[in-house]
């Protein structure tokens, strides 16, 4: 994927989530370089406005625990952007003990799995109508290889919980969400891939533990990637003009992987689990357009 010609993004417009700081701040300031209209989405309003602000970009609010908020930026955004291009879905985090959202769903789940679901479903439209094919890019992990979905149990509250089994396992959402979505919008004109960043120095971690030690301490900024660094796939998945060798794909950094889970390859799994987001998300009208 490194050396493919690339998309100019000059009157185009990319959605990134997660903006406020790590990979989203350096994705979103990659493609205001680029010439690009760009809607920063995070979660903290004092970080936001600051990217936004240094880039000459608008700030959008959200915060993903609440279902109804994601509502809410859709419309903000539907009602802003008379054209989306890209849709980043980068917001993501990671939780140490077992929380439960406004929604009554573990907040792993929730956050890195659902509300990028609601808002990408709820953008749809607009994403199809885009002059020249929309992408939307889905930041994953490679954690996903030791994931483990259980579809009566997405919530987590059988057995002893593990943060980082949660983690995973939303990381190998991701993955059956890319492919499930290249698979209803094929011949829409809209494309989706998936990728690992790589390990990269973040706030990920915010809610403490071990994964904070790992990924937000000063040691390991020192020996990680950078967020530029790990940005840099995301851009380039975004801009390159080669979309049907990337739709539904995976991609480690920029090198294409196979899926190296058996449930990341499974299309029934892919769609069983589609179709229960759309029931929790209430977006569940939409089956009928995609199936």
């Amino acid at each position: 994927m490194n050396n493919q010609p690339t998309q100019d993004m000059r009157g185009k417009t990319v959605v990134v989530t997660g903006a406020s700081a790590g990979i989203g701040a350096a994705a979103a300031r990659q493609f205001a370089d680029l010439g690009a209209t760009v809607a920063v989405v995070g979660r903290s309003a004092q970080k936001t406005a600051a990217v936004a602000d240094a880039i000459g970009a608008e700030a959008h609010l959200v915060d993903y625990s609440r279902l109804d908020d994601v509502r809410r930026l859709s419309d903000e955004l539907l009602a802003r952007y008379p054209r989306i291009d890209v849709l980043a879905n980068n917001a993501g985090g990671f939780f140490k003990g077992r929380n439960m959202s406004a929604d009554g769903h573990e907040m792993t789940f929730q956050v890195n799995h659902l509300a990028p679901f609601l808002l990408t479903n709820l953008l749809r439209d607009r994403l199809i109508e885009a002059p020249e094919g929309a992408r939307v890019i889905n930041t994953a992990s490679s954690a996903y290889r030791t994931g483990r979905l259980d579809l009566d149990d997405l919530d987590r509250a059988l057995g002893r919980y593990s943060g980082s089994g949660a983690y995973a396992a939303t990381k190998l959402a991701n993955i059956l969400f890319t492919r499930e979505l290249a698979r209803r919008m094929q011949g829409t004109g809209v494309t989706t891939s998936a990728f690992h960043p790589g390990s990269v120095a973040s706030d990920i971690g915010r809610e403490g533990g071990l994964n904070r030690l790992l990924f937000g301490s000063r040691l390991s900024k020192a020996l990680l990637s950078t967020p530029a660094q790990g940005a840099e796939p995301l851009v380039r998945l975004a801009t390159t003009l080669d979309t049907q060798t990337v739709n539904g794909q995976y991609f480690h950094r920029f090198k294409l992987e196979e899926p190296k889970n058996k449930q990341a390859t499974d299309p029934h799994l892919a769609q069983e689990l589609w179709e229960r987001s759309a029931q929790l998300t209430g977006v569940a009208h939409l089956l009928l357009k995609d199936a």
